[in-house]
């Protein structure tokens, strides 16, 4: 039997991690200069290569069915958490009306939108050379911030901007991954996030909007044709970030390994505790720098909750339309509990 390479397992789990930690972050970018910095540098790579990751497994595009599976993985959980997060946020923010709205994903779904229009774009883009398909996406990225309309509808200016990078990963091999673990390449990708870091630190007047890729050049007040040539600059950043960030991702198995399996329960289930959280007087506890490691540790804590088996085995049937875990979860407690009887 072939051995499991958990590199990728790795990687989702600490993307994943970032994801929460970076969301957390959030409530104080506004007053904290450290924070504000370290949640730039996150946004430069964390999505980028969780993109790319999901590109470097996309696979099947042109057989029979492919739609409609894709469709039942992404689309349906898109809905069924669109209608939760509504009546969520109808409550927790005491909201008069309720507007359930398909067509503009709330906060983090829209991944699961983006996702299947990716899928979708793969089908032509896959029967093209990468030295044709990436110059095309790229284009289509840097051109569609002229158009004022497409922005968080349908997560249409998202599907645009990253799609370059989920092609990326789609032409990418392990060997590329493999060949980033020398030490002069670490030595690089380490210099790179000091400098990334200070770089934001010390110039702090880049937008973070242009990382999150979700509005058109106008609402950022970038209508020129300069604005293209800072969004390819930004693609440039990100990437380098991105191989720097896989240059540092461990390859052995670990206590998380296997949790990195689970990342979207995670991804789906993380905003009703981090909006609670906002909303809560405890999140001001965290606002001074020095306090940076124990906001970490609620990620990690978050991350490790929602990707146990017994929360993902309760919310599979939300989240996979399936309810295969729970069968294994009380097939286990009842072997245990047959076992302890026969003992007895």
């Amino acid at each position: 039997m072939k051995k499991r390479d958990y590199y990728f397992d790795n990687a989702k789990f600490i993307l994943i991690f970032l994801v929460v930690f970076g969301h957390l972050l959030r409530a104080f970018i506004e007053d904290n200069e450290v924070f504000f910095a370290l949640y730039k540098a996150i946004y430069t790579f964390h999505m980028p290569a969780f993109i790319l990751v999901s590109g470097f497994f996309a696979k099947g595009f042109n057989e029979k069915g492919y739609i409609k599976k894709i469709a039942k993985k992404l689309i349906l959980p898109y809905i069924i958490f669109q209608v939760i997060y509504s009546i969520y946020y109808f409550y927790l923010y005491q909201k008069q009306t309720l507007v359930i709205d398909p067509f503009n994903p709330h906060w983090s779904l829209w991944f699961l939108v983006s996702m299947f229009f990716w899928n979708l774009l793969m089908i032509p883009f896959s029967k093209l050379k990468a030295s044709v398909a990436i110059p095309l996406a790229l284009t289509a990225g840097l051109l569609i911030g002229y158009v004022d309309w497409v922005s968080n509808y349908l997560s249409l200016s998202r599907t645009f901007v990253f799609f370059p990078l989920f092609l990326a990963g789609y032409y990418l091999k392990k060997e590329h991954f493999y060949s980033l673990f020398t030490i002069p390449k670490r030595i690089i990708a380490l210099v790179a996030f000091i400098v990334l870091f200070a770089g934001f630190y010390f110039y702090p007047d880049m937008q973070y909007q242009w990382l999150l890729g979700s509005k058109p050049y106008e609402a950022m007040g970038a209508a020129s044709l300069l604005a293209m040539f800072k969004r390819l600059g930004i693609y440039i950043l990100s990437f380098v970030m991105v191989m720097s960030f896989f240059a540092f991702v461990p390859r052995g198995q670990y206590f998380f390994t296997t949790l990195g399996k689970r990342t979207l329960y995670v991804y789906l289930l993380h905003g009703f505790l981090v909006k609670l959280l906002r909303e809560t007087e405890l999140i001001s506890y965290f606002d001074k720098t020095e306090r940076i490691v124990l906001l970490a540790g609620v990620s990690l804590i978050i991350v490790l909750a929602l990707s146990s088996k017994l929360i993902t085995a309760f919310t599979q049937p939300l989240i996979e339309l399936s309810n295969t875990r729970m069968k294994k979860l009380f097939s286990r407690l009842s072997g245990g509990y047959r076992v302890t009887e026969e003992r007895n």
